[in-house]
Formats: C-alpha cells, structure tokens, sequence
C-alpha cells in the first residue's frame, strides 16, 4: 500500500525538502497551500508534477477537514505557520493564530475525521528562549523571548494534550535552526550568505544586521526533515530535540561567510539597531542524544559545509541573473 502524506506549508523550505524525502520514500505527497500562496512555488518547482497541491487554510477548521476527509493521509506534517521571528512582535495575533491556533484546528480536525493519522507538529528551539540549562534537551524548562516562541510552545503542548487526551501519534520535533540555499532572505543566515554573495560581485556595498553576539545552533534543513519522518514512524509518539549540538555566533558566520570570497567581514558589516529585538535569545544549543538513540539520528553537514553550501548558492544564483 503506497502512503500518503499530508504537508502544510509546503512551498516553505522545510515542506520543499520533506516533499522530496518522501517522494524518495514511494510516498504519496499531498501539499496544503492557501490560495494566496499559489505563486510561491519555486522551492517546489522541480517537483511539483509529482506532488498534489490542494487548497486549504489552518486558520480554517472546515478546509482541513474536508482535506482530509477527501484524501485520507496516513501521516501530516504540520510546518505551516508564521515562521518568522522578528516579525511575531508587529503580528503578535496573526503568530498566535497561525503558529499556535492552527497547531488546534489540525489535531481536531484530526481527532473529528481519522484519530488514526499520524501527526508531527514543528516545534523550535525558540521555546527555550532565556535557556535554563545549556545544553538543551526534552526535558528543558520554556521561556519564550518573542511571541512567536510563545506561539510555538502553545503548539507544543496542544500536540502534547492530544497524544494524551485522545490517545494519537502526536509527535513533535524541537528543532534548533536548521538553513539551506532555500532559506528565506530575511533569516540572518540566508541574509548573511547572500549579502556575501552581491558584495563579492560589486552589487552591494555593506550589510546591516543586528547583534552578531547571539549563539545559535545551526544544521542542515535535509538533515532535519529525515528526523521528522522518523519520528512519525516510531511505535510510540514522543517529543525530540533536534540538534547539531554545536553553537556558533552571529559574528562568526559573517566572519566565515566572507572569508570563503576572500573578504574581510568587519569592512562591510554593519550593526543596525533597528534589526535588534525587543528580548534577544543569547543563546541556543541542542543536545539531540535522545534522537539518536531512538531515531538513530545524527547531522551528516557541518556548520561550515553549511555555510560554505549557501554562500556558493548564492554566488552561482546572483551571477546567473547578471549573465
């Protein structure tokens, strides 16, 4: 029996690499998409005669419903929310209705049409926040520093509520920041690479961007994907962190981006105090044992592979548009 699978959030680069993973799997890949969303397909181009794009909405209970109602998925993968950080604080209700809310609508409309399905919903590293132990791991205490983190822990437990209200496989995966060449330009590391990238070949002249202080914990977006379709096949659903176990600060992936173009990242960089947040998180760093020994997971791309990945994508993308 073929497996169909259901993604929110597709067109997004996590839903992008999930698509394909599964597609490698024999899977059948069915792929939510709000209809504003139609013309954001470019991550899924290369695949998307391969996949079923249906419409729907998380901020409407009925639509999931009825989506799932017509083409019974065995597993959802819930990625679909408002993913971006410095924009949770000016759209602090719209966050809690997507990334928190949504997380509800699709574990009822779950529990409504088929408690059989199997559910991952993305958690973040964001929950941990002002970190009470480093490194981080299941049993972390939150304490979100944005509302977007909020958001998501709300998420997180509502997943929790369900797997022990009504009995689902309702996992989910705490994910550290994990990046690719199809990361969008407004997170730091794509905004780093790309920056790099238009300076190198003379389109741009400096880069402004917050605090470079922070410490992040930065993997590769397909090798997280993997992790989350092993979770959904365990016997019993359960909560990872995912993780490279490594951390690295802001200023030192400017330092190494520019560096792989023979560039000096202090005469180009710029500390602009409006790309500052309102509460920083200073610093994440994940301690992933638990997948491993469940999951049999690890990170199979380093930090620098990572960033030396994204800065050659750049540099080939932004010189082909010139040619």
């Amino acid at each position: 029996m073929t497996k169909r699978a259901l993604i929110t959030g597709i067109t997004g680069q996590d839903g992008s690499y999930l698509a394909e993973f599964l597609l490698d799997q024999g899977y059948e890949v069915i792929g939510l998409m709000r209809r504003s969303a139609t013309s954001n397909l470019e991550r899924i181009a290369h695949i998307q005669e391969r996949i079923t794009l249906v419409s729907g909405d998380i901020g409407d209970q009925v639509s999931l419903m009825n989506v799932l109602r017509d083409y019974h998925p065995h597993e959802v993968y819930h990625l679909a929310a408002q993913t971006f950080v410095g924009a949770s604080w000016s759209q602090a209700a719209l966050t809690g209705e997507t990334t928190a809310l949504g997380v509800t609508r699709m574990l009822d409309s779950i529990r409504l049409i088929d408690p059989e399905i199997r559910f991952y919903q993305a958690s973040s590293s964001e929950m941990f926040g002002r970190v009470r132990t480093v490194p981080q791991n299941e049993d972390t205490a939150f304490y979100p520093r944005s509302p977007y983190g909020v958001a998501k822990v709300y998420g997180h437990w509502i997943t929790v509520n369900y797997r022990e209200s009504h009995g689902i496989h309702a996992s989910s995966g705490i994910l550290f920041n994990h990046e690719s060449p199809r990361r969008g330009l407004e997170f730091v590391t794509r905004k780093v690479t790309n920056a790099v990238a238009r300076i190198k070949l003379g389109q741009q002249q400096e880069l402004r961007i917050g605090s470079l202080e922070p410490k992040r914990d930065w993997g590769f977006a397909g090798d997280y994907v993997k992790a989350m379709w092993s979770m959904v096949q365990q016997e019993s659903p359960g909560d990872f962190v995912i993780a490279t176990g490594q951390t690295h600060s802001v200023r030192e992936l400017c330092e190494y981006a520019f560096k792989l173009v023979d560039l000096n990242y202090e005469d180009h960089v710029v500390t602009d105090p409006a790309f500052i947040r309102p509460a920083e998180v200073d610093l994440l760093v994940g301690d992933a044992s638990k997948a491993n020994e469940v999951l049999g997971w690890k990170p199979s791309v380093s930090f620098h592979e990572l960033i030396e990945m994204m800065v050659m994508a750049d540099l080939k993308a932004i010189a082909a548009q010139g040619s």
